[in-house]
């Protein structure tokens, strides 16, 4: 079983190449996004706790976070390949507490796939992105404030990451494609350990 962190900017191709990953390898998917709209539109209680705190702008704690990822990631079962991690985690204390939770399952982080991208390219992503999906998200302004609060926050990881022995960088810079199969050749790598 390989479970994956897939790593990047907002904009750098998490989500399309975690489908990719999904469709070739039968992987699980773990969208933090996904996982809490699916709970606020289902109108759980927990949805509407996860509401509450993203009404007010605050992050949920991070042992909500991880409370939710534990229970969507038992509900597998046992008898899957593995799981990508989208999204999730985005700190040190995060990444601490999934390799915890793993760990307690007898199972732990195989690999954190960073897409790096040039910034300039994230931008016009994301600007392209808004213009066809209408997300109000996806203006400049707000793409520059995600992108700070990214580096700033998210980066750390990296580092903490590499320490663990388990960091990969991919160039997420060309196309779909091409990008996938640098992924792929990190995937396929993990096989032969």
């Amino acid at each position: 079983m390989k479970n994956i962190v897939i790593f990047g900017a907002p904009g750098s191709g998490k989500g399309t190449q975690s489908d990719k990953l999904i469709e070739k390898y039968g992987y699980k998917h773990i969208s933090t996004g996904d996982v809490l709209r699916a709970e606020i539109k289902r109108g759980t209680e927990l949805g509407r706790q996860v509401a509450a705190i993203i009404d007010k702008g605050n992050l949920i704690p991070d042992e909500m976070m991880v409370e939710i990822l534990a229970k969507v990631y038992d509900s597998f079962g046992h008898d899957h390949h593995g799981v990508i991690f989208d999204g999730f985690p985005r700190t040190i204390p995060q990444a601490e507490a999934l390799k915890t939770m793993l760990s307690e399952r007898g199972d732990c982080v195989s690999a954190m796939i960073d897409l790096e991208v040039p910034e300039t390219e994230l931008m016009q992503r994301l600007i392209l992105r808004g213009q066809q999906s209408g997300r109000a998200d996806d203006n400049e302004e707000t793409i520059k404030k995600r992108l700070q609060v990214y580096h700033s926050q998210t980066q750390p990881l990296v580092e903490w990451y590499k320490q663990e022995g388990l960091y990969h960088l991919v160039n997420g810079h060309g196309t779909i494609d091409h990008i996938f199969e640098n992924i792929c050749r990190v995937v396929e790598k993990l096989d032969a350990l």
